[in-house]
């Protein structure tokens, strides 16, 4: 390494990225090996077929070719990032679920089959899944309890395990006051069951206790049960609260997927592990169902395109400002023009559409009717068929972008007996340590 001016390499680094380069590393910059392999091939290919010329080797010529580069570069991400969003497989890869009936049902989208997409069907909801709920005896609410001062306990029982609670019954308590305190007490236990105070409006009030689980017991017909008979402490709250009284025994939902009667504990479970449903009532008759299914995201496909749209305009407003110093990028902008054109009716049809200067136009209303169409994957594969076309554009550019920097053609290489050199590499390679080394 000897003769190497390490200073200068340096600078033209530091140059390069201030200048060209600005932007931050995104994950199209990352590539492998292969990729390396065909930029390598395409390069020999390119020195084979590309005529002898005299470049413009003026400092603005320099620059033009770099930032060119860079340019194509940028864009290339851009669209490709676009590209990865909308899917390669078809712009509507990106699909939300739905619910025709939210009021009966609401569903969220876990993934779908391995080789196939998730189904549509159609659900019917009989019944909900409920919880055990026990409602206690209406008692005057401001009349102090009568039972007698003391320690007391009970026992509440649920899934199979047992829970003893205690408190103190004071001179001075009310109803009221009781059935508060059981209530905060039962419910901050966190085992499973929650007391809330219910009123009648006539001034009685009453303790009731709620599972939080729902659907059927197995072979026990309730979730949860309370007793006093076995306590520590004094007994007699079950009865005189009426906390053991059952109002409403637990059941499971019962609903109809396709025609075929299902039943579940809970009123949220999966179906086929693609979709999570979450049953909110009832149908309103019988054989009024809820369409469940996918569709395509209409925003996010708004916002892929509107993203897409903006990297090419950008691009090309780029190209379009350097034409009068460079006479040869009008070639570039010619290009980027008929090429596009050669899309226009597809990107039309989903309301793209091209001004005098080659840019792009979106009308939102008629983009949002195209993508939520029954022939929506084939009336968008317009967008498709055009971002791949920009992305090899891109690609050619970044690769060569000597072909449009001011020069004169000196002699074209005898066809079928070329053979491969460094000319056009080394020559935009060279504008990047110009004045440097």
């Amino acid at each position: 390494m000897a003769g190497v001016n390490f200073d200068a390499l340096n600078q033209v680094y530091n140059h390069y990225l201030a200048e060209y380069a600005p932007h931050t590393n995104k994950a199209q910059d990352a590539h492998k090996k292969d990729d390396l392999k065909k930029v390598y091939n395409s390069i020999v290919k390119l020195n084979k077929e590309s005529p002898l010329a005299i470049l413009d080797h003026s400092d603005e010529a320099k620059s033009f070719a770099i930032s060119l580069k860079e340019n194509a570069r940028s864009f290339q991400n851009a669209v490709r990032s676009t590209q990865s969003d909308i899917g390669e497989s078809g712009v509507l890869d990106h699909k939300i679920p739905y619910s025709t009936r939210p009021e009966i049902a609401t569903v969220k989208y876990l993934r779908a089959q391995d080789g196939g997409d998730a189904p549509t069907f159609e659900l019917e909801v009989a019944r909900l899944a409920s919880p055990q709920e026990n409602v206690g005896n209406y008692l005057p609410s401001d009349d102090t309890i009568t039972l007698e001062p003391a320690a007391y306990s009970f026992d509440l029982s649920i899934n199979d395990i047992g829970y003893e609670f205690q408190f103190q019954i004071r001179e001075e308590d009310t109803n009221r006051d009781i059935q508060d305190r059981l209530a905060r007490l039962i419910t901050n236990a966190e085992i499973g069951v929650e007391g809330q105070v219910l009123e009648d409006g006539s001034g009685n009030s009453s303790l009731k206790l709620i599972s939080t689980q729902t659907g059927s017991a197995g072979d026990k017909k309730l979730i949860f049960s309370i007793s006093d008979d076995n306590t520590s402490q004094s007994s007699g709250i079950v009865d005189y609260l009426g906390l053991d009284r059952v109002m409403n025994e637990p059941s499971d939902s019962l609903f109809e997927i396709n025609g075929i009667e299902r039943r579940t504990a809970s009123n949220t479970f999966t179906i086929d592990k693609q979709y999570e449903i979450t049953l909110r009532g009832l149908s309103p008759e019988q054989g009024i169902t809820t369409e469940i299914g996918l569709k395509g995201d209409v925003d996010s496909l708004a916002e892929n395109i509107h993203s897409l749209v903006g990297s090419y305009n950008e691009f090309l407003d780029k190209t379009f400002r350097v034409t009068e110093q460079h006479t040869k990028s009008s070639l570039l902008h010619d290009q980027l023009s008929y090429m596009s054109r050669h899309y226009s009716d597809g990107l039309n049809a989903i309301g793209l559409t091209f001004d005098d200067q080659g840019r792009l136009n979106i009308d939102d209303d008629r983009l949002k009717e195209a993508a939520s169409s029954q022939d929506a994957q084939q009336t968008m594969a317009s967008v498709k068929d055009f971002a791949n076309s920009m992305v090899r554009k891109a690609g050619q550019i970044a690769l060569n972008p000597m072909e449009y920097v001011n020069k004169t053609i000196v002699a074209y290489k005898n066809p079928g007996k070329n053979f491969a050199d460094p000319y056009t590499t080394s020559a935009y390679s060279g504008f990047l340590f110009n004045n440097y080394c």
